[in-house]
């Protein structure tokens, strides 16, 4: 039965900690998260795992021990306290992923309200697109790194259940588990990464800017010490829980009709590749020269994200106020809301994520 113990610390500033633990103790850093703003961080050395949160509140040591049965550990006693004052805590190895149900909401976030960028992991820069991240369902991250070259990355992966990684800006490189050779992931191009794949990334453009979305919001990055990248296993139609990794080039894809009269779309098969999970599609503007507005229109989906690539366009919802979107933009319609877009101008292009991936749309 496989089991391990961490020691719980807490801390005023994370960032602070990791090169103490790392450059100055010695220590490994295996686990990581949030992404965006970390506030967690696991570390393994001299036969102790430490866990640094920033959110823990211990006035004396704690020592969390996790096992794959924990009713069968120590009588299936979670939690006691030794004579010297040290806390014990008993809990689940390796436990399930919790979706947390959506709370909807129509969100709007525009580049231009000076949303903070926060330093987050491996030195990239994030921006939150959906602060209120739906009750925790989802988060969608605008993430630059200013500088181009090599990524100081480690081999990872995520525990997750959807996450994509659309190239907005510039391009990366990145290596896949079990997908052969490194790749280059140019501009309007994207990959998801189906639950716990490891991968790497290793190179990116001057300015690179790439659009992440993960369900649920909070989810768990695991460094893996153990696998390099490439390995020497090809099989690109292994599952990962279920979810085939996807490449998706847009080059490579026609343009078709999109559930919106007056657009179109390009499909980027992730759909069919999560089994309904989730839909990626690239849509664009199709009006005539004298139209620039779209029937209004409603979902009966659950997640709808739009971001916003190039173009601008009046986001209208049915009770709301009106919002004038433009490149870097991003909006979230909730499911039942009659919807319209207005001044819609010809270079409009849209990122559309959607959960699930197939959703009925009514046209008003």
């Amino acid at each position: 039965m496989e089991s391990c113990a961490e020691v719980v610390l807490s801390t005023e500033e994370l960032r602070d900690d990791i090169p103490f633990f790392t450059k100055k103790l010695g220590f490994r850093m295996d686990m990581i998260y949030p992404a965006d703003d970390p506030t967690v961080a696991v570390f393994s050395g001299y036969g102790l795992r430490i866990r640094i949160d920033k959110n823990a509140i211990v006035s004396c040591g704690r020592i969390k021990i996790l096992t794959e049965v924990p009713d069968q550990f120590c009588n299936g006693d979670r939690f006691l306290i030794a004579p010297n004052g040290t806390e014990i805590e008993i809990d689940q190895l390796n436990p399930p992923l919790v979706m947390p149900p959506t709370q909807h909401s129509f969100v709007v976030r525009r580049l231009a309200d000076q949303a903070p960028w926060i330093i987050g992991r491996a030195g990239m820069h994030y921006r939150d697109l959906i602060p209120d991240r739906l009750g925790g369902s989802i988060i969608a991250s605008h993430i630059r790194i200013p500088d181009g070259g090599p990524v100081p990355d480690t081999v990872h992966y995520h525990t997750v259940g959807f996450q994509l990684i659309f190239c907005y800006r510039g391009w990366v490189d990145l290596v896949y588990e079990d997908q052969g050779d490194p790749f280059r992931l140019f501009a309007g191009n994207c990959v998801i990464q189906p639950p716990e794949i490891r991968h790497k990334v290793l190179y990116a453009s001057e300015n690179i800017e790439v659009i992440e979305i993960g369900v649920p919001a909070e989810h768990v990055t695991t460094i893996d010490h153990s696998m390099d990248l490439p390995n020497s296993v090809i099989n690109r139609d292994r599952l990962f829980q279920g979810q085939k990794f996807v490449h998706f080039k847009a080059e490579d894809v026609p343009w078709k009709k999109y559930r919106i009269p007056g657009f179109m779309q390009k499909d980027t098969t992730i759909s069919l590749n999560t089994n309904g999970v989730a839909g990626v599609k690239v849509v664009k503007s199709n009006l005539k020269s004298n139209v620039k507005s779209t029937q209004k229109s409603s979902h009966l989906g659950d997640i709808l994200f739009n971001f916003v690539m190039e173009g601008s366009m009046t986001l209208e919802g049915e009770g709301r106020e009106s919002f004038v979107l433009t490149p870097g933009d991003a909006f979230v319609v909730p499911p039942g809301l009659v919807t319209q877009y207005k001044n819609i101008s010809k270079d409009l292009e849209l990122l559309e994520v959607s959960l699930p991936g197939k959703f009925e749309t009514k046209l008003y």
